[in-house]
């Protein structure tokens, strides 16, 4: 008896220490409620109230498994956790306990906001707050806990710990965490290298056109319309995985608008100037020069991301004024429809928007380093506090990745271009509604297209979520063809036939019902990549075969003057 006295003696001070820290962890997360948190500058967050009966349980489910880890001590273990699945987080029992007693807090605080009562943004907001902080908040991001990090500096008699600071010192010179190895690439000479040439350029982009692979061509020519937020290499990386040659290899005269990055001297450029001036412009060159620009001449389009949006809109105003230049028009993981925006909706609302209107509506940039940011705390463990530990902890440095390269290299945005840009897509929804809105001076209405369509959308897209990618089959007019990848936003996308890697889905009947989840009760699998699917679909619109082109350009007015990739795309932000 004596001894079940001292036991439970002993215990005590853990029970009061549990019930304290609970009670200060309530009181912290409700206090966001009520306009005292953190957020409430930036989101305005609304009062919450929190379910009594789901705190009730979380609160017994909290002590249950924390007296668990208590009662196992040092023999406690992380779990499956890849942030402390290595052998030195299982042998050291300080680590390992730490790990435990984090990853119980974590699921603990995610589960206080899964209980909050209030409208779905709120909670969503919530969510990602609680998300930030305990990735930021990990054991394995502090040399005191990481055991991993502390082998190393043993093993190496403190080297990784001086290489660490050498790459801390590094990265910040260049202003960002180094994902990869970025001295081992150079665009033009082992990224962004199909042969080709810059026929026309102007403020705002450079055209370029890719030599034929083929003897023939398909009398209609390729334009690929990249999204203006990154560089246009994306579908140009390696010649093993490039979207470009691909297209080339396939007897498609392909012409790509590669986006000036914008500096001081585009600090005004609008929206309007982005589809008048760019997508445009790109439409009726490419038509020049391949000589689609007689009575009913026609192109192939192609837009990937933000690039489908300015595409689309382009589209929309030509039609507006009697032009049908798409023989068709694919769209890659793009948004027309900006009802459904995943993650990224938690960042947008009237106060949001209003900020941003006010630093830069009327001139300014949005820095390329602010969206680079933004995207990668989308996904905080795998995009920002990996690379922190292993380049500063470990003292490692990345292997060379070409995607990886390509995502730092961060472009700028014109700020009242991307003012317009936020408000009425992301904030207002208005390019869903036809009539709407006004752009290069014709009301847009997407249902004016008139072009096949092939849809394609990304099961795992975080930035443009599948059932976002879908709904463009609900907006357009034309026939419709809808693809879903597995992966996300650029591995979907980048997925070259010679790999054999994931799969595609295909609803053979055809039908478009209105929402993705009723779309894929009637898909079938198909293993490999969907660009075999999207090759075949679109030889039947590009026309007949004729001669490939001697030369690039068209004449006088539209000459070679400079190789591909050309100078635009190596402009750094």
């Amino acid at each position: 008896m004596k001894q079940q006295a001292t036991a439970a003696d002993s215990f005590a001070p853990f029970q009061q220490a549990l019930a304290q820290g609970w009670g200060k962890a309530l009181e912290s997360f409700q206090s966001l409620g009520t306009g005292a948190g953190a957020g409430a500058a930036a989101w305005d967050v609304p009062r919450f109230a929190m379910g009594s009966e789901k705190l009730q349980a979380l609160q017994q489910q909290y002590v249950d498994e924390a007296t668990q880890l208590w009662q196992q001590g040092f023999a406690a273990k992380a779990g499956a956790d890849k942030r402390f699945a290595g052998e030195a987080w299982r042998s050291n029992p300080v680590s390992a306990f730490s790990a435990a007693i984090y990853l119980l807090n974590a699921r603990t605080l995610m589960g206080m906001a899964d209980a909050v009562e209030t409208d779905e943004k709120t909670r969503s907001r919530l969510r990602f707050a609680v998300e930030q902080w305990m990735a930021a908040s990990a054991p394995s991001n502090y040399l005191a806990f990481n055991a991993e990090a502390q082998k190393k500096a043993l093993d190496t008699q403190g080297e990784s710990i001086a290489r660490g600071i050498q790459n801390l010192l590094h990265d910040v010179k260049q202003g960002h965490v180094s994902m990869t190895d970025e001295s081992a690439f150079e665009v033009g000479r082992n990224v962004g290298t199909t042969e080709g040439a810059v026929v026309f350029e102007n403020d705002l982009f450079q055209l370029l056109e890719y030599k034929p692979l083929t003897a023939k061509v398909h009398e209609r020519p390729l334009l690929l319309v990249p999204p203006c937020i990154n560089k246009f290499y994306i579908l140009d990386l390696q010649p093993e995985n490039s979207l470009i040659r691909y297209a080339v290899e396939q007897g498609h005269r392909t012409f790509v608008v590669s986006w000036r990055n914008p500096d001081a001297s585009m600090a005004q450029y609008t929206w309007d100037q982005y589809i008048e001036d760019a997508a445009i412009r790109a439409i009726h060159v490419v038509q020049e020069i391949s000589g689609q620009d007689k009575k009913g001449g026609k192109i192939d389009t192609l837009g990937f991301c933000v690039g489908g949006t300015i595409l689309s809109t382009a589209l929309a105003v030509l039609a507006a004024r009697g032009e049908q230049p798409a023989a068709s028009v694919t769209l890659l993981t793009t948004l027309l429809d900006f009802t459904d925006t995943g993650v990224l909706d938690i960042f947008i609302d009237e106060s949001f928007v209003q900020l941003r209107e006010m630093q830069m509506a009327k001139g300014g940039m949005l820095q390329g380093n602010e969206l680079a940011s933004t995207f990668s705390f989308l996904r905080p463990n795998d995009l920002v506090w990996n690379y922190v530990v292993g380049n500063y902890l470990k003292g490692e440095s990345p292997p060379p990745f070409d995607l990886l390269y390509w995502n730092s290299d961060a472009t700028n945005l014109p700020g009242p271009m991307y003012c317009w840009y936020l408000r009425n897509t992301y904030h207002e929804n208005k390019l869903a509604e036809p009539g709407a809105l006004t752009v290069a001076g014709e009301k847009v209405d997407l249902r004016s297209i008139d072009a096949p369509v092939y849809i394609y959308g990304s099961r795992e897209d975080h930035i443009v979520p599948i059932g976002g990618a879908y709904a463009s089959t609900q907006l357009l007019a034309g026939k419709k063809r809808f693809v879903m990848g597995a992966s996300g936003h650029i591995a979907g996308v980048i997925n070259p036939p010679a790999k054999k890697k994931r799969s595609h889905w295909i609803r053979e009947d055809g039908k478009l019902p209105k929402t993705q989840a009723e779309w894929l009760a009637g898909a079938t699998e198909h293993p490999g990549s969907w660009w075999t699917d999207w090759s075949n679909w679109l030889k039947t619109h590009a026309g007949k075969q004729i001669p490939a082109p001697k030369a690039y350009g068209k004449g006088s007015a539209y000459k070679a003057t400079e190789p591909a990739p050309g100078r635009y795309v190596k402009a750094k932000a």
